[in-house]
């Protein structure tokens, strides 16, 4: 015989979690309905995103070489202060001494004068051997004294300097690690677009790397017959071209690698000549020259709006350069990059 028992009815809560459920998965359905597809990055896309990475990288790599300078600066200026309150403290300590033989005549007296012992550091019996006629005891006092107030005086304001600086210091080493992060996630950002292509891709990008670095290599390109701006524009842009093939990166200086402003720095000092370290502070030395067509060999030559790439130039709308991370010291075109103006050292 069937039964006529009625089937037994879920919990409340069993159909709240149920019902939960249900919505959960239509929702999902919905979102992944009406969601775009995530779209993989063509070559030339990713290119042109590590091209600004690396554009941003440099730009960051110039405020570091920045404050890398001016942390060997203030360390060169500590250095001095602190070398110069060294002597100042014996001279003062020399000037004490000579104060001793001048406060043995009152001590002889019964007293010394009340400002005199205010710098003697041990008992006048130390000084006896130092005596002095009394009728000089006078005039040496007051000048003894005013050597020892002008003494402690420049201590204390060198001192005083050498705090300042080492605040400074503190701030710039900071500021320094800063750049340097902020360098290194850019590179971090490009390379992680750069593992996104496939395996094809990549030595596509590595071949048109390769052919611009081999342009300047084995493949010298025709820089015509512009004379050079001087002797020792000559002598830099010389030592420059020495160094082409030589790796890009950021905060060297040479002798091995380079960044931009590296290599020129660095070019200029092998003719003898001393430039800033920074393509900024480079700007703003010599004689600008407004015009593109006006361009000597070995004159410096600066890019975008906030100069952060400079180079040399090479005669023939050619430009011997640093560029960026992955690339060598090589020759390209002046027109590759937007051109702001030269200077002539």
């Amino acid at each position: 015989m069937a039964s006529h028992r009625r089937p037994k009815q879920p919990s409340r809560t069993r159909v709240t979690v149920l019902t939960t459920a249900a919505a959960a998965a239509v929702a999902l359905s919905a979102n992944a309905a009406n969601a775009a597809p995530s779209e993989k990055l063509g070559k030339d896309e990713v290119k042109a995103k590590v091209d600004k990475l690396y554009e941003q990288a440099e730009q960051a790599t110039e405020k570091y070489n920045g404050a890398k300078e001016k942390q060997q600066k203030l360390q060169k200026e500590i250095s001095t202060i602190q070398d110069n309150v060294a002597r100042g403290q014996e001279e003062l300590n020399k000037l004490r001494d000579g104060l001793g033989s001048l406060a043995t005549a009152q001590y002889r007296s019964g007293g010394i004068d009340s400002s005199v012992q205010l710098f003697l550091s041990s008992n006048p019996d130390d000084f006896l051997d130092k005596a002095s006629t009394l009728d000089q005891l006078s005039s040496q006092q007051v000048d003894a004294l005013k050597k020892i107030q002008d003494k402690q005086r420049e201590l204390a304001q060198e001192r005083a300097e050498a705090t300042e600086k080492l605040k400074d210091l503190s701030a710039t080493r900071t500021e320094l690690g800063n750049k340097k992060k902020e360098v290194q996630a850019k590179l971090g950002e490009a390379q992680k677009l750069l593992n996104t292509l496939t395996a094809k891709e990549k030595a596509q990008l590595a071949e048109e790397q390769q052919r611009a670095n081999r342009s300047s290599t084995t493949e010298r390109p025709d820089l015509g017959e512009t004379p050079p701006a001087s002797g020792r524009a000559a002598a830099a842009f010389s030592a420059a071209q020495s160094k082409i093939g030589s790796p890009y990166v950021y905060g060297a200086s040479g002798p091995s690698s380079f960044d931009c402003s590296g290599l020129t720095s660095w070019a200029y000092a092998q003719a003898g000549v001393s430039i800033p370290r920074t393509s900024e502070a480079q700007a703003n030395i010599g004689t600008r020259i407004g015009s593109a067509s006006q361009l000597q060999v070995g004159d410096l030559v600066f890019f975008y709006g906030d100069l952060h790439h400079v180079g040399l130039y090479a005669g023939n709308g050619q430009v011997l350069h640093a560029p960026h991370t992955g690339a060598v010291v090589r020759y390209e075109s002046i027109n590759n990059m937007p051109f702001q103006f030269g200077v002539r050292v």
